[in-house]
């Protein structure tokens, strides 16, 4: 059954708020992938808030266009699945790079983090850099290490006099006997 001229307006307009929140995008081939591993994939994506969308090309294109995702318009045809990352960039990267190790007719079309299309062999690039999460963590790491050092090294200071005390008492001692 056709969609209905008001159900076109709204699929657009939704599409639209959705690539406005967005922080990036991957427009991806769908074409053979079974209904159970698109369940699959959008199972994952909804755990690392990926938005997943499949719309007609027209109306993906008319959403798309005053957005800074419409360098997707070359990109819309055929079959074609977008996934937005809404809150980390490299979110929709690393579900669609992992989707594509395991289902060969996933094919990625494009990617962009911004205004322009990115080279399809930074997919995997992008995919594997750590998260907003795990890039505070890793620099809370960097800033401890020279605290932790400092803190090791005052610590030395007292044990070193503490057994040099102790050596000086025992060679008293020796020399007393």
């Amino acid at each position: 059954m056709p969609m209905r001229i008001d159900d076109k307006k709204i699929a657009v307009e939704e599409l639209q708020d959705v690539a406005n929140k967005a922080v990036s995008a991957v427009a991806a081939d769908y074409h053979g992938t079974s209904v159970a591993e698109l369940t699959q994939l959008r199972a994952e994506a909804r755990a690392s808030a990926v938005h997943l969308k499949v719309i007609r090309n027209t109306l993906a294109k008319r959403a798309l266009s005053e957005t800074k995702f419409s360098c997707f318009e070359d990109l819309l045809v055929g079959p074609t699945m977008l996934a937005f990352s809404l809150e980390d960039p490299t979110s929709a990267a690393k579900l669609v790079n992992n989707f594509t190790k395991v289902n060969k007719n996933f094919q990625v079309k494009g990617l962009s983090l911004g205004d322009s299309l990115l080279e399809l062999s930074k997919l995997s690039a992008i995919a594997n850099m750590p998260s907003r999460d795990e890039a505070l963590a890793q620099l809370a790491g960097m800033l401890n290490a020279p605290m932790n050092k400092f803190v090791s090294v005052l610590n030395q200071v007292p044990s070193k006099l503490v057994r040099t005390l102790q050596a000086v008492k025992e060679q008293k001692q020796q020399a007393e006997s």
